[in-house]
């Protein structure tokens, strides 16, 4: 059990490191900044540790990109909401696809949803300069990137046998 908490642990600590470097890179599409490395995190740990360990992830990095002046509290409420939803999903079906749709519901719709009000009471916004949907087409630009690309690599892990292997590494007892 500890061998196995030890390996979680430690992927879901790469895995936040891989959130918060992938911060750096973005790219506009259709006005927005699309920044997808942390939705595709989200739904690889949602895969491959589970919903709690996949929050977890979540909340560090979104700490540490605000921390390190990389985020905005934006990250949180996206991030861990879309995370929770996947890992969920997961746990539930066991369907890549419906996992991929979770993290693009749970961080686009929900987290956008719940970004308003982070707006407006922590980061001191007007609630008359945003409307309270204002943060869902930036989310779901962004997670829509982030589940494309995290689609393409669990299939191409999965389609290999290593996604197997991994899932098997992180079950084995000691």
């Amino acid at each position: 059990m500890q061998k196995t908490n030890v390996r979680k642990l430690t992927l879901a600590g790469i895995l936040c490191a891989v959130a918060v470097v992938g911060s750096l890179f973005s790219f506009p599409v259709l006005g927005s900044k699309c920044a997808p490395v942390q939705h595709m995190v989200n739904i690889l740990c949602a895969v491959l540790l589970g919903p709690w360990y996949g929050v977890a992830a979540a909340f560090a990095a979104s700490l540490l990109r605000n921390l390190l002046g990389l985020g905005s509290l934006m990250a949180f409420p996206g991030s861990m909401i879309g995370a929770l939803l996947a890992g969920i999903t997961y746990w539930k079906t066991r369907s890549l696809f419906l996992t991929l749709v979770a993290e693009v519901f749970g961080t686009g719709i929900l987290g956008g949803l719940c970004a308003y009000p982070v707006a407006v009471v922590l980061m001191g916004q007007s609630a008359g300069s945003i409307a309270f949907y204002a943060y869902i087409i930036p989310f779901l630009v962004s997670t829509v990137g982030g589940s494309i690309l995290s689609g393409v690599i669990l299939y191409a892990l999965r389609d290999t046998g290593a996604w197997r292997r991994a899932k098997a590494a992180l079950q084995s007892k000691p």
